[in-house]
This record gives C-alpha cells, sequence and structure tokens, in this order.
C-alpha cells in the first residue's frame, strides 16, 4: 500500500511539473477580440492599410492574444463618427485624426496641425518630449479614450483646383474639402470649406459640387484619381504642414487588459507612427512623377500674396481658439513655447542644409 502511495505521489508531481514548465498557449476562446473603426475608406493606401497594420502588429507582438478587426470609414459607423462609437465602446480602438472631432472637443485640433505650425518631425518631438502626450492625453479623459500618435502624414500638397489662384479674390467663393482649423482660415479668406469623407471627394470634385479639394499629397492623390477631376495642383500645404493621425483607444477596455498587452498597443502605435511618416516620403516621390509626367498635371505653387494673407489669417484664428477656454490656453502655450524652440534649431540644421543642399 505504502508503495502504491509513493508511486501516486510521484505522479501526480511530475504531472505538476510539467504543466508549469509548459508555456500556456491562449485558445480561441481566450482570445481578446477588438474592434477598429477608420474614417478611412477600406484598405485605403497608407491611411487604410496603415490602420490595417497597427492591427496586424497588435496581434503579433501580443502573440495572438489580442484579434483586433478593422472597419473602413462607414462599414460599422460613418466615418466622421468614430470618435464617439470609441468613446461609447462600439468599437474598442479607432483610427483618424483629432481635427475631426473639432465638433466635440475643440482644442483637440492641436494635436492633429495647425496651418503654418510645426512639421511631422517637430510634432513628434513636441508629443513624445515636449509635454504634448501629456496634454493630448488630458483633454481625451472626460470622454474616456486614450490617445495614441499613430502616424503622419507630413507636409501635405495645398490641393486639386479647378480654378486658377492668381490672388487673393480667386479665394472668395472658393467651395472647397478642408477640414480643421484650415477650414476656418479659408472661410475668413471668402472661401467656403466642407468636411467630407475621403470617399465622397472624387465625386464631388468631378461634379463640381467642390471646386477644390486638399486630401494628403500625390502618392493618396494618385490614387483617388483627382487628376482625372481638377485641373492644377497646388502647394504647399500651409494648412497641413505635418499632420498626426491618432489611434483612439477605450480607455475602460486598454485597462482591462494586462500590463504587458497595454504596452503591446501603446507601443505598436509607436510603431506605426514612424512607419507610416516613411512611407509617406518614400511614395510621394514616385507619384509625383507619374503625375506629372504621365497624366501631364500642371503643378503650381500658391503665390506670394496668397501665402502671406492665409497666414495672417491663420495667426488669427489659431490665437482665437487659444482664448476658447484655459485647456486650450494650456496646450497652445506649449505648443507655441516648444514650437519657437525647435525653429532656432532648425534654422541652423535642417532648413540652411536644404538651401546648400
Amino acid at each position: 500500500m505504502k508503495r502504491r502511495d509513493i508511486i501516486k505521489t510521484i505522479t501526480i508531481i511530475g504531472f505538476l511539473v510539467s504543466s508549469l514548465a509548459t508555456p500556456v498557449i491562449a485558445t480561441a476562446a481566450e482570445t481578446i477580440k477588438w474592434k477598429m473603426v477608420t474614417t478611412w475608406p477600406k484598405n485605403f493606401p497608407v491611411l487604410g492599410t496603415g490602420a490595417n497594420q497597427l492591427a496586424k502588429l497588435i496581434g503579433e507582438m501580443s502573440g495572438g492574444r489580442i484579434k483586433v478587426k478593422v472597419y473602413g470609414g462607414g462599414e460599422l459607423v460613418p466615418a466622421l463618427e468614430v470618435f464617439d462609437a470609441v468613446s461609447r465602446g462600439t468599437a474598442q480602438i479607432g483610427h483618424g485624426s483629432a481635427y475631426y472631432w473639432k465638433g466635440k472637443v475643440e482644442e483637440a485640433q492641436f494635436f492633429s496641425t495647425v496651418p503654418f505650425g510645426m512639421n511631422g518631425q517637430e510634432m513628434n518631438a513636441w508629443l513624445y518630449h515636449g509635454g504634448g502626450m501629456e496634454l493630448w492625453t488630458e483633454t481625451y479623459e472626460p470622454f474616456g479614450v486614450v490617445p495614441a500618435a499613430a502616424g503622419n502624414t507630413m507636409v501635405q500638397m495645398a490641393g486639386w483646383f479647378n480654378k486658377e489662384i492668381n490672388s487673393v479674390e480667386d479665394l472668395k467663393g472658393l467651395k472647397m474639402r478642408i477640414p480643421g482649423l484650415g477650414g476656418e482660415v479659408l472661410r475668413r479668406a471668402g472661401g467656403t470649406p466642407v468636411n467630407l469623407p475621403g470617399a465622397e471627394l472624387f465625386s464631388s470634385l468631378k461634379s463640381g459640387a467642390l471646386d477644390a479639394t486638399e486630401w494628403v499629397g500625390p502618392y493618396n492623390d494618385l490614387a483617388f484619381g483627382f487628376h482625372k477631376a481638377a485641373k492644377y495642383y497646388y502647394y504647399p500645404g500651409w494648412h497641413e504642414p505635418g499632420t498626426t493621425l491618432e489611434a483612439i483607444i477605450n480607455k475602460k477596455a486598454l485597462e482591462s487588459l494586462p500590463k504587458d498587452l497595454q504596452s503591446i498597443v501603446i507601443n505598436a502605435c509607436k510603431v506605426v507612427n514612424q512607419e507610416m511618416a516613411t512611407e509617406f516620403t518614400a511614395k510621394n516621390n514616385a507619384a509625383l512623377d507619374t503625375l506629372v509626367n504621365k497624366h501631364h498635371v500642371d503643378v503650381r505653387r500658391l503665390p506670394d500674396d496668397v501665402l502671406k494673407k492665409l497666414k495672417g489669417l491663420s495667426e488669427e484664428v489659431v490665437l482665437e481658439l487659444a482664448g476658447k477656454n484655459k485647456a486650450a490656453k494650456r496646450i497652445y502655450d506649449s505648443y507655441d513655447k516648444f514650437r519657437k524652440q525647435v525653429t532656432k534649431w532648425d534654422d541652423i540644421s535642417e532648413r540652411e542644409y536644404l538651401n546648400i543642399r
């Protein structure tokens, strides 16, 4: 009897040791399933595929413990209702840009892009090392969402126009798709800003419902075929010098994850933030060449007097936003202080190098 008891005890101990030494593999039932809603057309180059890449990275980095299903704009919720969907928990994560939610939290536009403001590299520096991320998190706190930078378009083009812009007078009455602070600047210049999701832009431009539209840059614009709907392609992108794209994460969903998975979600966003910026820089080059040399697009620079007028109006709009409330003032003060500091360095580094190159 004693011999049988000893053998039984050894067998149990062996089983326990074997179980502890064997890695635990998550089963399908244990997989955490998230939905991601986006403002972009399904699988749209860089923007939509960037959201797909974020979902893929979260899955891979978590070893399959989180599975994220991506929905394009309008599939699960309308493109411009992504923030609300994540806030109320319809989806656990969203991908868009902060200026789309200006009707809900106006000061959030500082975390997207500011006309004649910081470029993409400068925005990242402010967010990660200048206090911007802390202010952004604080701004979204009342809505139960956590923000993360998850892409950057870098400097954009001014847009596609079906009329020439030779003076400030040509902006009057111009009906143009242009979101965020840039839209308000156009309004004060006499134009009519319209905020439409990307999927509606080509048909609106082609039909004459819009006189002009901005979108991103050559790579995305070529994909949409805007050269078939407009005559002139203007630069520089004064209104969006470095637009930060964001992942917004439902706070309860994020905090319900183990600490390692929380870190994976946040750091996957950082990877995509860098990847998207470099992809735009790489692919805009070839796309511009195609637009000019294959499709014979008329690429033009906005006149100096037009840019001067737009810059003056931009300063008015930004200062007015900064005076809306205490939160907006704090964000603006941080943004403006960092911009002034980084400009001093850029003037003797990036600007001087580009000039001599």
